[in-house]
């Protein structure tokens, strides 16, 4: 029972539904009327307003407002490392303009990479990097952002981009050992990790294939207006900066940081302070150019490099599309991402004080009659969890705890849930805009949630194919007889 909320008052699920509808109604409305901008301060206010309803509806039901209050703090807590992440990654995007390692991985990524074959080398090398460091958002922070570059050179919509690059993302995440959400499915469903990621791979694979050929496919309607003047590009790039392959010693000391299980933070800092040194010594005219001073001095330097991470930052170019990629915000960039999650926190913390997430849970529960039907209510109730509670470790651990034993109740091996937490719980985090998942992504990926939301072909496809297979019955397996 949740503290606070009185035995004889339980809540109903048109009660527990009521707070939502209203979210995603308003919601709705609210990015029809200011579009890419709603997350700019609108929508956080709908959640306040969402949370205020969930409120309303918890006082009906006897729930105290200090036990709402309590869960919100514990909601608030819980994002504490995702908040300062946040921060540090606006702090590392501008010091990695200012010393070159971006405009250097633009530089070379011009080289490399043909835009008819962009978008699958962008998913491919976002789901090695992921697999390697067992972090999308890691991912997305580093060569996600250079990614995003590279294709706005050369014509890629930036939409399309993005999704490659959270496909890919995602797709290492849920399969790399070294993943928080990787061990925390398991552990939730009662079965190991490496059965959990071996048991995985059998839907997993299918979805990415389908993946890959949606992203080939793409690159053949797409009409890159950039690519035949990427020799102007990599000019305009060298007029400014130093180009050099020794800057990505940074990027490359980050990845293995995060691969060596370093925590994504200290090696995020770590990546900034660096970026910033090698902006000293490969990049002084840049700095000595934004402090606005004739030469490099030790002031100039300092204002250079600390106005970079912290605040808005542009370097002009000859070529005009650069100037906008040249442009960073550094941490106060990131202020709207930090509002949005503290507004949806605030929202999904009512709704867990009042019950309406365990409501909603255990109706979906009662609708799996069959085999299929506990699968499909797994995977509605991730999703539901995700749009409601705004975090995709609550959208593991809720379901994970209601499902574990009705699973073993239909002879269903655990990693049968542990496979469907994944598969729609981890994935889909990233398709809701309130969600930390999907506006951090939108903040460091500078791509909105609902724009890159139809290219995200990994994250959406992902849930259907987990229910392809259980309606089939392919490789569901059975628990052992004893």
């Amino acid at each position: 029972m949740i503290p606070g909320q009185h035995e004889n008052k339980p809540i109903g699920l048109r009660s527990a539904l009521f707070p939502v509808a209203a979210v995603v109604a308003m919601l709705a409305y609210n990015v029809n009327v200011y579009g890419d901008s709603a997350v700019g301060g609108s929508n956080q206010f709908i959640l306040l307003l969402g949370g205020a309803i969930a409120a309303l509806v918890g006082f009906r039901h006897k729930v105290t407002y200090d036990s709402m209050l309590a869960h919100v703090s514990g909601n608030l807590k819980s994002t504490t490392g995702a908040i300062l992440i946040l921060l540090m990654v606006g702090a590392l995007s501008g010091a990695w303009l200012i010393s070159g390692i971006i405009p250097s991985m633009i530089y070379y990524g011009l080289k490399i990479l043909n835009p008819y074959v962009f978008l699958p080398a962008t998913l491919l090398i976002c789901s090695v990097v992921s697999l390697a460091t067992g972090s999308s958002w890691s991912t997305s922070a580093t060569v996600g952002v250079a990614l995003i570059g590279i294709g706005k050179a050369i014509g890629i919509p930036e939409a399309m981009a993005a999704g490659a690059v959270i496909s890919g993302a995602y797709f290492g995440d849920k399969l790399s050992p070294l993943s928080d959400t990787t061990n925390l499915a398991p552990a939730m469903a009662g079965t190991d990790l490496f059965t959990h990621v071996r048991y995985m791979t059998i839907t997993t694979v299918p979805t990415y294939i389908v993946t890959l050929l949606a992203f080939i496919g793409m690159g053949f309607f797409i009409t890159p207006h950039g690519a035949a003047n990427a020799g102007g590009v990599q000019a305009a790039i060298e007029a400014v900066f130093t180009v050099t392959p020794w800057l990505f010693l940074v990027p490359a000391l980050v990845i293995f940081m995060i691969v060596r299980k370093t925590q994504p933070l200290v090696a995020l800092i770590i990546g900034a302070l660096l970026g910033g040194v090698f902006a000293l010594v490969f990049q002084p005219q840049v700095l000595a150019k934004l402090a606005g001073a004739e030469k490099l001095d030790f002031l100039a330097a300092y204002k250079g490099v600390m106005n970079a991470m912290t605040v808005k930052t542009s370097i002009a170019t000859a070529d005009p599309a650069l100037n906008d990629l040249f442009s960073s915000k550094g941490m106060k960039g990131m202020l709207d991402t930090v509002w949005l999650i503290i507004c949806a926190m605030f929202f999904g913390g009512v709704m867990e004080a009042i019950g309406a997430l365990h409501k909603i849970s255990s109706s979906l529960l009662k609708m799996a009659n069959s085999v299929f039907g506990l699968f499909a209510s797994t995977v509605a109730s991730c999703v539901a969890v995700n749009l409601t509670a705004s975090d995709q470790y609550l959208a593991i651990v809720v379901p994970g705890k209601m499902f574990a034993e009705p699973f073993r109740e239909k002879g269903l091996a655990p990693e049968n849930l542990s496979r469907t937490l994944e598969d729609s719980g981890t994935v889909t985090s990233a398709l809701v805009p309130w969600n930390t998942c999907g506006a951090y992504q939108a903040g460091v990926l500078g791509v909105s949630t609902l724009a890159y939301l139809p290219y995200a072909v990994f994250n959406y496809v992902s849930p259907f194919m987990t229910l392809i297979f259980a309606a089939f019955a392919i490789k569901i397996k059975k628990l052992a007889v004893k």
